[in-house]
């Protein structure tokens, strides 16, 4: 077995003020900046967990910040900087929590959209297709099989919910809320974000299958936020695991889901308990996509 470190569950800054709580990161208003941090949480079906993933927040924001350097010629950026001795006087004496788990971020407005890519043919996708022919309204050809590559990337917008699932929605949907110009650059910057990291991840042995982005306006200019192409918010494949018609094994909490699955649980309250192997394997899932992408 694996052994791991104690996740880091709870974030504790009293004397910050504390903005906004995902399911993972922990957001606190800096004035002109956020911080935010990534715990070691971890959900499925739209649960959190008791038991966080080990290494899971270093993991997700060091990606992050990699990621954000390499599109940095191509789209602008919230990040600021990872590094502790950078933030605000105020998080001094929380360093210890924040270490390795954090980012520095401008404030943006935030865009209320999800702008997902999907290149390969899977997850609701799968499901929408089977039932219409379709994903989020887009015609496709027949015949296809679970995990194909589609003839050509898609986007697929979908609504921000606080809790529970996203909501997929048509483009025109989108555009109607936002305004078309505003949509068709989103459209146009995700495919050409997703394009250029599947072809990075492609050299180092790694599908991207689809992903999703979180987009800001910063004096009216459309800015990169939030986390980026990490196994939380993307779906990495292996290569050499990779084959049309069965749902490829993922570089995320795959492990985590599979388990529960096959646990008996109901799905309700309470929430059970991880076997610290499962923990461990999932542990060594994250760490293995950051070593396999970034080295």
């Amino acid at each position: 077995m694996i052994k791991t470190a104690e996740p880091l569950i709870t974030i504790n800054c009293p004397n910050l003020t504390h903005f906004k709580e995902g399911k993972v990161r922990q957001l606190y208003d800096l004035g002109e900046h956020l911080l935010l941090v990534a715990t070691d949480r971890v959900s499925a079906f739209d649960f959190i967990l008791p038991d966080g993933v080990p290494s899971k927040g270093a993991v997700l924001t060091n990606i992050s910040e990699h990621w954000f350097s390499f599109f940095k010629n191509d789209i602008k950026h919230h990040l600021v900087s990872t590094n502790v001795n950078d933030f605000p006087s105020e998080t001094k004496p929380y360093q210890d929590q924040l270490e390795g788990r954090t980012m520095l971020v401008k404030k943006t407005e935030l865009i209320e959209f999800e702008c997902v890519v999907r290149g390969y043919i899977v997850g609701s996708g799968w499901k929408d297709y089977q039932r219409t022919g379709q994903i989020c309204g887009i015609d496709l050809p027949s015949g296809l099989q679970l995990a194909d590559p589609l003839p050509e990337p898609i986007f697929t917008p979908a609504t921000k919910a606080t809790d529970g699932h996203d909501m997929n929605v048509s483009f025109e949907t989108m555009s109607d809320s936002i305004g078309t110009e505003l949509a068709n650059q989103l459209r146009e910057k995700s495919l050409m974000i997703y394009q250029r990291a599947r072809d990075y991840a492609d050299t180092k042995g790694i599908i991207l299958a689809d992903t999703k982005f979180e987009f800001g306006l910063l004096n009216n200019e459309i800015i990169l936020i939030d986390e980026v192409l990490t196994p939380d918010s993307s779906r990495f494949w292996p290569k050499e695991d990779y084959r049309p018609g069965i749902s490829p094994p993922s570089f995320d909490k795959q492990i985590i889901r599979d388990h529960l699955e096959n646990s008996g649980w109901d799905k309700k309250t309470p929430v059970p308990h991880l076997p610290e192997e499962v923990i461990a394997r999932t542990t060594q899932r994250y760490l293995e996509v950051q070593e396999r992408l970034w080295g």
